[in-house]
């Protein structure tokens, strides 16, 4: 299978970091400078730019310089593209389970009534 990154592969790929998540997380209660983002975190900024960027090309954060610092926010669009295949996939998977549950149900009614006419 040829490798092909999607925009929504690319999010989901930033997300499978558990430090980018936490960026994330972060910046959904409002615009924050790199600064403050970096501060919790146990690693240099050149390292933790790495991760800015990763979430940056991949659509899920934006940033700009304002006077000497860069802020970072939110781009909703990408989250709602993910947000939306997942919820497709739900659905998908849900409607397999209810037709199996169906099987299951006939399958046992059919058990039933071949016992009963024995």
């Amino acid at each position: 299978m040829p490798h092909h990154s999607t925009p929504l592969d690319l999010a989901f790929h930033a997300l499978s970091d558990p430090t980018r998540r936490a960026v994330v997380s972060r910046l959904a209660e409002g615009e924050v400078p790199v600064s403050a983002l970096a501060e919790p975190f146990d690693m240099a900024l050149p390292s933790f730019a790495q991760h800015l960027k990763v979430l940056e090309d991949c659509g899920l954060i934006a940033s700009e310089k304002r006077g000497r610092s860069r802020w970072c926010r939110l781009v909703r669009p990408r989250f709602e593209e993910a947000a939306d295949w997942m919820e497709a996939e739900r659905r998908r998977w849900a409607e397999r389970l209810d037709r199996l549950e169906a099987y299951l149900d006939k399958t046992a009614e059919d058990d039933e009534d071949h016992g009963k006419s024995v």
